[in-house]
């Protein structure tokens, strides 16, 4: 509020990003289905090897092979109550929704942050662009962004007091339902589409070669043809419409084309939706820049500030309010920076 009556978020633009923080939980003490077995597995191996070191000592003579043999069950005797502790894991893991246990912070969870696992939380936040303020955020135990974009542009809009807003995200942000409740919402998105396209992978012609056309509900092709309507359904909870031409097999392009009889083309019922953001993109080559400059130095400050092992606090509800004070910390730093700390006292004061 007093940076709203300050003036200090002119431009109603926003940049979104999420960054994985680590939590008081060490890697050894989260587990997953996976993990869980392969840990279960050495135990058994290490029991199993014990056993067969053991049947050897008792061959032995028994002067000589009493104190190895000794040392062997106690070993053996480690494991086995180790392997039950890990069995009561297993019960546990098979009631956790998301098939993960934390032991020591049970709300962590592992996550995937540059190519390696870090057991912590996904923290996003709404940073304004032009004076890098942070202006919402909230701390996830989700791994992935995907789902996190109309969230968080609600609450950025909210907190601004703005009734439009533009919003920036990378990537990993990109899912048509959420691009969708943001256009709903009056909120302009601007997410590039990820390229995960196997016919240009493989030197075929990509979706983007075919032109859609509005007034006869249909694609014209990179040969010229047109692919009618044939029918809709309903995959993955998403109306696609489906459309092909019955013209492919004498195309001189179609091994540029499709491998397959005839080359389909899927749409979603709300695909104007996404191809206005994709317009609104090409026409702004800079905003990719402009996200990268805004949210990065953020999360850099702030991961710096709370040190190597971040957060201190366990659990869900503890973190968040551990992450809000740091927030609230960067935000009067950065503010004194523009305004001054007298300018600041003064603002308080009013």
């Amino acid at each position: 509020m007093l940076c709203q009556q300050l003036g200090l978020f002119g431009e109603n633009l926003v940049a979104i990003d999420g960054s994985k923080f680590k939590a008081v939980n060490n890697r050894d003490r989260n587990f997953t289905s996976a993990k869980l077995k392969r840990r279960m597995e050495e135990v058994e191996s290490s029991i199993n090897r014990y056993l067969t070191a053991l049947d050897a000592a008792d061959r032995q003579e028994p002067t000589a092979s009493e104190p190895s043999a000794v040392r062997l069950e106690e070993k053996i005797t480690k494991l086995k109550t180790q392997m039950k502790e890990l069995q009561a894991i297993e019960i546990q893991l098979n009631e956790s929704p998301d098939k993960q246990v934390s032991l020591t912070d049970p709300d962590a969870r592992s996550m995937m942050t540059r190519g390696t696992g870090i057991v912590g939380y996904n923290v996003q936040t709404a940073v304004d662009t032009q004076h890098h303020l942070i202006v919402a955020h909230e701390v996830t135990n989700y791994g992935s962004d995907r789902d996190q974009l109309s969230s968080m542009a609600k609450q950025a809009r909210d907190a601004m007091a703005s009734e439009t807003l533009a919003v920036v995200a990378d990537r990993g942000y990109f899912k048509s339902e959420e691009i969708l409740a943001c256009h709903d919402a009056n909120i302009t998105a601007y997410v590039p589409k990820p390229m995960t396209s196997s016919a240009k992978a493989d030197g075929r012609f990509n979706k983007d070669a075919f032109v859609y056309d509005a007034t006869k509900n249909e694609y014209i092709c990179p040969a010229g043809e047109s692919l009618p309507w044939r029918f809709s359904s309903i995959e993955k909870g998403m109306n696609m419409h489906c459309y092909w031409s019955s013209k492919c097999q004498g195309c001189a392009l179609k091994r540029q084309c499709t491998p397959s009889k005839n080359r389909r083309v899927r749409r979603w019922e709300h695909e104007a939706v996404l191809e206005e953001m994709q317009h609104r993109l090409n026409h702004a080559p800079d905003m990719m820049r402009i996200r990268k400059r805004t949210v990065e130095h953020p999360f850099g400050t702030l991961k710096q500030w709370m040190g190597s092992t971040h957060f201190l606090t366990r659990k869900l509800v503890g973190v968040s309010a551990e992450m809000s004070l740091n927030v609230l910390a960067y935000n009067m730093k950065r503010v004194m920076n523009i305004i001054g700390t007298a300018g600041l006292l003064k603002a308080m004061a009013a």
